[in-house]
């Protein structure tokens, strides 16, 4: 799989069916500056956008993966092998994202009730302690899980400041 050959054949593709790299990125809830990377090579989409692109511009996965047109079409074994492997990459997002509500309420509940325990003079007891420690390891954690998922977080804050900016020349 050659990065820069499947950037260029995305590329080829969006540019076939008249999109902008604003509309391609709109329409997979990414960045057009992510669009940029996956056609100039430096990025690959994940595997269950690829299977949306695909889709989108009814080729097979393994014309997207090779970067090219084949006549042949992926066997029907391998398509279903590759969607098992997307649905298995969503089940673990789900996961993870439930696990990250689960600390996230814990957070709040321990700062909610270290702040019950200011205002009403107990907070110097164990009780207290244990609500900063707990807050303080949440902060912790989120900075170290967040860190991993900045470029999403950035992609995210991106589609919601262009929702409110004044729509721009789309670029190529």
């Amino acid at each position: 799989m050659n990065p820069i050959k499947t950037g260029s054949f995305i590329k080829e593709l969006r540019k076939e069916k008249g999109l902008t790299q604003e509309q391609l990125a709109e329409k997979f809830n990414v960045s057009r500056r992510t669009v940029s990377r996956w056609e100039t090579g430096r990025n690959l989409p994940d595997l269950d956008i690829l299977i949306e692109i695909a889709d989108d511009f009814s080729v097979g996965l393994r014309e997207l993966l090779d970067g090219e047109r084949r006549s042949e079409k992926m066997n029907k074994e391998l398509e279903e092998t590759v969607l098992k492997a997307a649905d298995y990459s969503n089940e673990e997002k789900k996961k993870f994202n439930r696990r990250m509500h689960r600390l996230f309420i814990a957070g709040l509940c321990a700062s909610a009730l270290y702040l019950l325990l200011l205002f009403t003079g107990h907070a110097d007891n164990f009780l207290g302690g244990f609500c900063q420690g707990i807050l303080l390891g949440m902060m912790i954690v989120g900075i170290i899980i967040t860190s991993k998922h900045t470029a999403k977080i950035r992609a995210f804050k991106y589609r919601l400041l262009q929702r409110i900016k004044v729509p721009q020349q789309p670029t190529d």
